[in-house]
């Protein structure tokens, strides 16, 4: 008889899924293992998560990752073109026509929304990964403490949040979407219609109006 054993490992203070993996790989003896394949895979997912090393979890222990990593040969450079430097043209005219069209500034509460139907997801033929990206840009609007970008999936909506400051989207997205991840940056989900989820956003704004100036 085979007997499997099964457990999870959760730590918020990790910047990362990709971070916890390498740690595990090191951790138990393995280091060794980590080819380049495993090298471009990991810190992929570090330059992800982390915002290109933006946010805030990027701790002490991710840049020595990177520095281990390098040692062992990876090519950086590589790995930001093939994630950043490899769209379709329909990828730069889908994110044109979010910005002109679905991208809402709620100066009230110093949030910016982003909500995408699935018609535009049709339209520009956009696939799974491909909107990445697209909740960090109004970040670098003056005043915006907090962006929310709902995505309607077939079977969920889809959030994604962003704060700066003080504001925990972390526990935002835990109380109000099913969500969870870090203090900057988080995710959740719906199973309302998108005109629902988005009032729901907006009533959870007026709700945190205090914690959002």
């Amino acid at each position: 008889m085979l007997l499997l054993s099964i457990f999870g490992v959760s730590d918020t203070g990790k910047s990362s899924t990709c971070e916890m993996v390498y740690d595990f790989i090191v951790d138990s003896g393995n280091a060794d293992l980590i080819d380049m394949d495993i090298s471009e895979c990991i810190y992929a997912g570090v330059v992800a998560d982390t915002g290109s090393f933006r946010f805030s979890s990027t701790s002490a222990s991710v840049h020595h990752l990177v520095s281990k990593l390098k040692e062992k040969g990876l090519d950086h450079v590589r790995v930001h073109e093939q994630l950043f430097d490899n769209f379709l043209e329909n990828k730069i005219r889908f994110t044109g026509h979010v910005l002109l069209n679905r991208l809402e500034f709620l100066y009230e509460y110093n949030t910016a929304l982003i909500a995408i139907p699935k018609s535009d997801l049709l339209k520009f033929y956009v696939k799974t990964g491909e909107t990445e990206g697209l909740v960090n840009l109004p970040q670098s609007v003056q005043g915006i403490k907090l962006v929310g970008l709902v995505i309607d999936r077939d079977e969920e909506r889809k959030w994604s949040f962003r704060s700066k400051g003080d504001f925990d989207c972390n526990t935002f997205a835990r109380r109000y979407f099913n969500g969870g991840g870090h203090f900057h940056a988080s995710g959740g989900r719906s199973t309302d219609s998108l005109d629902e989820t988005v009032r729901r956003f907006k009533q959870a704004l007026k709700e945190n109006e205090n914690l959002l100036h």
